[in-house]
């Protein structure tokens, strides 16, 4: 769990160029893909997505710099392993609390941790800079092309649904996708399986014939734990996570997508 927050933060910092990271295993295969014989069998008749697969999160670590000069990197860093981590033991212990209540707790201990003293409104444009993020440059192009293709498409994110429906509205994204999925209509967070349950419901279709889009490792792992066809958008090349799972593929943009998805 360590190393997977730690790598986690190494992908909010930069942004690695290219479409389509490629295995050793042969050309043209893209990296970490299962053999055939253990891909399920079935069309293709939905796909969810993390948040930060469609949303650039560069703008983040830039915020933090912006508030905080010479220590933004630190901040960001700090403030979204603490987000994370709050999460999960607050899932484990039963004291649920949303996604944005989450946000707001671990910037003031990040604040605190480095002895900062920001103002309220410091405060509010730091943690509103996550319902600023705009898309990533081939997103809408991708998702048109699901849609025309037939597919479901949806966020299935630990964002809360007001922040969901923020973000839709602001981006047009909403325009292009079915309405968003937030893991707060189960009082979790994935990797809960209850969390991706939350796709299968929705879309009405056998979590077979669901494809999972991740950012982070952790969130391909457990989407490919549940059951789903996952395809993680690993931008800056990072490892993957030994916890037993292999995404379909290892994608450096979504800019490949629709194609590996129509071939299933």
């Amino acid at each position: 769990m360590k190393t997977s927050r730690r790598e986690f933060m190494e992908a909010v910092g930069s942004v690695a160029a290219g479409s389509l990271v490629l295995g050793a295993a042969g050309a043209g295969q893209p990296a970490g893909a299962a053999p055939a014989t253990e891909r399920s069998s079935g069309r293709i008749e939905a796909v969810a997505f993390d948040g930060f697969t469609l949303l650039d999160f560069r703008a983040l670590p830039q915020a933090a710099e912006r508030l905080f000069p010479g220590q933004g990197a630190r901040f960001e860093e700090v403030w979204r392993t603490r987000l994370f981590d709050y999460g999960w033991l607050r899932v484990l212990g039963g004291q649920y609390r949303d996604f944005e209540g989450l946000s707001a707790d671990a910037f003031d201990f990040t604040a605190l941790l480095l002895k900062l003293d920001p103002t309220a409104a410091a405060r509010r444009e730091y943690l509103d800079t996550l319902l600023a993020l705009q898309p990533w440059p081939e997103a809408a192009e991708v998702l048109s092309g699901l849609r025309s293709a037939g597919l479901k498409l949806a966020f299935l994110s630990n964002f809360t649904p007001a922040m969901l429906a923020t973000i839709g509205r602001r981006t047009g994204l909403d325009r292009l996708m079915d309405p968003p999925l937030s893991t707060d209509a189960v009082r979790s967070y994935k990797p809960d399986p209850k969390a991706y349950q939350l796709g299968v419901r929705a879309f009405g279709v056998p979590k077979e014939r669901v494809a999972f889009v991740a950012h982070g490792g952790w969130d391909a792992a457990g989407a490919s734990w549940f059951g789903f066809r996952t395809y993680w958008i690993n931008r800056t090349g990072i490892p993957l996570d030994g916890l037993g799972a292999t995404p379909i593929a290892t994608l450096a943009s979504l800019a490949p997508l629709q194609s590996l998805v129509s071939r299933g």
